[in-house]
C-alpha cells in the first residue's frame, strides 16, 4: 500500500462524529456477552471433564446400553461425548444466569 492511501485511510472524516461506546462497532450485545460467559466456562470445563473421563473409560470398549458394541472411531466417540458435555455444562450455566436475574424472584434480596 502506497504512503498516500496509507494516510488517506488513517484519516477521520472531517463531517464525521465519534461514536459512543455502546454505538462502536465492536460492542456487543447483552445477549452476546451473556452468552459468552456461560459457553466460555462450559467449553473449558468439558475439555477437563472428557479428559477426566477418557483417563478411566476407553472409547473403544463402549457398548450401545450394554448389549452391541459401539461402532465408531475413538475421534467420534472423543467429539460426540465433548459435544454431550459441552451442551450439559451451558445448559446448567444459562440456567444459573436465569434464576439470578434480579427480576425473577429468585435471586438475592
Amino acid at each position: 500500500m502506497c504512503q498516500l492511501t496509507r494516510r488517506a485511510a488513517m484519516q477521520p472524516l472531517p463531517d464525521a462524529e465519534p461514536l459512543a461506546p455502546d454505538e462502536a462497532p465492536d460492542a456487543m450485545s447483552p445477549f452476546w456477552a451473556r452468552a459468552l460467559r456461560v459457553l466460555w466456562p462450559a467449553f473449558l470445563m468439558s475439555g477437563v471433564l472428557e479428559a477426566l473421563l477418557f483417563v478411566v473409560v476407553d472409547p473403544m470398549s463402549l457398548r450401545w446400553f450394554g448389549r452391541e458394541p459401539l461402532d465408531w472411531s475413538a475421534t467420534a466417540v472423543y467429539s460426540v461425548t465433548f459435544l454431550i458435555i459441552w451442551a450439559v455444562m451451558a445448559t446448567s450455566g444459562a440456567l444459573t444466569q436465569l434464576l439470578d436475574e434480579p427480576g425473577s424472584g429468585l435471586g438475592r434480596r
